[in-house]
């Protein structure tokens, strides 16, 4: 496995403004979920945009691993910091944010489709 971002999550103080921002400024196109956003961007990786949960969040990557309990723990093991535990996303698959040594914030993404 590459390892790849596959998706990316932008935090808003004012999602609709944010939308618009983006939207006018690559073309990038929107389907509300709720209280999140999915971005469609044309090629490369899509994303999401939700309601910035915390001062200073930033945009975080999420990156494609085989097994997330192995590399939460290998992360960790290297010095990372847990931020959000294993998460289902239903139908979906798994995520869990993390700091790293350098305190920016990444995701660790699983797919599983029996994810609940």
């Amino acid at each position: 496995m590459t390892h790849s971002i596959v998706h990316f999550e932008i935090p808003a103080d004012d999602v609709a403004r944010a939308r618009k921002f983006y939207g006018e400024l690559f073309g990038w196109t929107f389907e509300e979920m709720g209280d999140y956003t999915l971005i469609q961007c044309g090629s490369g990786p899509n994303g999401g945009m939700m309601k910035r949960m915390a001062p200073g969040q930033s945009i975080t990557n999420y990156i494609q691993v085989e097994n997330l309990d192995e590399y939460i723990n290998k992360a960790q093991s290297m010095g990372a910091t847990v931020i959000v535990p294993k998460t289902p996303v239903p139908s979906m698959g798994w995520f869990s944010q993390l700091r790293d040594t350098e305190s920016n914030v990444f995701a660790l993404w699983q797919d599983d489709p029996n994810a609940a």
